[in-house]
Parts: C-alpha cells; structure tokens; sequence
C-alpha cells in the first residue's frame, strides 16, 4: 500500500525504462553502467534486491558480516559471496565484501574501494538489520532484555546512519541517484499500529523517518530518498520458521491462512529496480512506499506472476478479522 500513490503510467513497466550505456540503449537491462550499494545482502530482501538490480544490468556491491570464513552471531549458512554469485548469475555484476556497518573504518574503506573502482555510486539500499534475535513479540519495554533492545537499536538505526554518512557524497556526484530505507510497514500503516515491541516499532519507524529526512537534504541536491517494505516476505528465516521451502510455501497455509499473500525478496527487488530505473522517481522523494504498491505503478510481478498487494491485505482482510482470501489482491 502507498501513501501517496500516482496514477498508473503504462510507461513505466519493468523493463520499458532506457538507460545510455556507450550511447545505446537497451530495454533488457535498463541500469547498464549503473553502481548499486546493497549494504545487508546475505539473505532476505537484501539478496532479492541486489539480484533484481544485477538482471537490470547494475554491477552490485553486496555487504554482510557473513561469509562463507566467518558467520555472524546468526549462524546461518548464507553467504555475502553466494549473494554475489546470484547477482552474477541474473546477469549483473556482482561483488561481495565483507563489511560490519557499525565499525565506521570499514564503511569509511568500502565507500572508499567503490570510488576507486566505480568512480560513482547510483543507488544505495540501507537493509542492515539483524534484529530477528533481539526483540520478544508483544514483551512490554520494562520486561524485555534492555541489552537486546539497544543492540537492536544499533544495528536497525545507526548502521543507516553511518552508511548514508559515508556513501552519499560519493552518490550525489553525479545526479539523479536514488536511496532505499528498507524497513517493516508503510507510514500509514505503522502510525496506527504497534508494532510487535518498544524496540522493534521504534526502530521500523526511525527507519521510516529517515526517509523523510533524507529526502529533504537530497532532494534540492538531485538525488532520490525513500522508504520501501516489502510484504509478508518469504525470506529463508520466515521460510525455516514454517518448516518449508519455496517450493513447498503453501504447505505453510493450514497453520497460517494469511500467508498466502505472501511474497517473494526478489519481488521487493523488483520495486528497487523499477525506481531505480525510473527518469521521474524523484516524484517519490521522502515517501513511504511498498513492493505491492509499486507492482501496480510499474507493472512488475513477482516470480510466480502474481501480484500480491499484501499491505492493503493486511489492512482489509488479516486485521478486519476475516477468513482468509488473497481474491483481489494477488
């Protein structure tokens, strides 16, 4: 669901957009000679994202403290290098570097290494997060673990921070870049709801806030910022968490009807990619945005070919207390 949502432009579909790499055009790959920062892109929307950005043909740093020598406290088996490889493998160019985006040397030597490699930076996606852990569900703010909550905090807030400090002047160089906050819920959406914790609410709203600000300190500088969630997403943490995999998702449906409406990352990545090919995203400057929203401005779909719009969903069917049913909405 957007907040502020334009009339659909049958211009501007997944694909239709034209980008000048060595004078040509080309349709197929639409950010040719385009530089992307995917900073938290081991798994999830950060993977969906950074490969979608690769198949339009942008070359994609992926950043994560996860690789294939070292895991980070999550303990999980995906990779920045396998991130890298799917990049590669849509066609883009991808590069892993390992990157802990609350230690302000390596953010400082990244941004560093792209200027010397690129010379330019177009979009920068800030997806750190790594609060999955962190927060109880529901656990009001005297009862939960005070460390948790502010490491939530740090890693949610301030690695944004510390990333846009770093990488914006290298991507207001040249205009017309293009800046992604990615958080949990619209601006609509989470002003009127609590958000499963003090901390996790917080945070999905800084997040959110951060949006609006940058989009008024780049706007008048010539560069795009907005926030952007996806909606119920099928990520690798959601998917084990169901006990099944992508191709089994729907097994997933008797225990939690409304999953149906659920999507893919490479769907988010789709959005990212639509606006980041888009000549008039500035009309988005400090706006809330969603994947569903954006599929019907730009016309993309996810990998099924439906179209799941899951925050008006959510709104009209999960939290209205009604049975489950994606008709309309998929």
């Amino acid at each position: 669901m957007l907040d502020e949502q334009p009339p659909h432009d049958p211009r501007h579909t997944r694909g239709d957009h034209v980008t000048h790499t060595s004078g040509q055009q080309d349709r197929r790959r639409p950010l040719g000679g385009r530089v992307a920062l995917v900073a938290g892109a081991t798994r999830g929307a950060g993977r969906g994202i950074a490969v979608e950005l690769g198949a339009a043909g942008a070359t994609v740093y992926v950043t994560g403290r996860t690789t294939r020598a070292r895991r980070s406290e999550y303990d999980r088996a995906e990779t920045i290098e396998d991130t890298a490889e799917l990049v590669r493998a849509a066609g883009g160019r991808g590069i892993a570097v390992p990157a802990d985006h609350l230690e302000h040397d390596q953010v400082r030597a990244l941004v560093e290494r792209i200027d010397s490699e690129q010379g330019r930076l177009d979009i920068l996606v800030n997806d750190i997060w790594g609060g999955e852990h962190l927060f109880a569900w529901s656990e009001p703010i005297w009862e939960h673990d005070l460390d948790n909550g502010l490491r939530l905090h740090r890693l949610a807030v301030e690695t944004h921070a510390i990333t846009s400090h770093f990488a914006l002047p290298l991507l207001l160089r040249h205009p017309g870049g293009l800046v992604v906050e990615m958080t949990d819920g619209t601006a609509e959406y989470n002003a009127a709801n609590y958000r499963n914790s003090f901390f996790y609410d917080l945070a999905k709203s800084a997040v959110l806030r951060m949006a609006f600000s940058l989009g008024h300190e780049l706007g008048p500088r010539g560069a795009t910022a907005v926030a952007l969630t996806p909606g119920w997403m099928r990520s690798e943490i959601m998917l084990d968490a169901f006990g099944v995999t992508e191709e089994t998702w729907r097994d997933a449906l008797e225990d939690q009807p409304h999953f149906a409406i659920s999507e893919t990352p490479r769907y988010v990545g789709r959005a990212v990619a639509a606006l980041a090919a888009d000549p008039d995203a500035a009309r988005f400057n400090g706006t809330s945005l969603s994947s569903g929203g954006l599929a019907q401005v730009y016309g993309f779909t996810d990998l099924d070919g439906s179209r799941p719009d899951a925050w008006r969903y959510i709104v009209e069917v999960q939290d209205a207390g009604k049975p489950a049913d994606t008709t309309g909405y998929r």
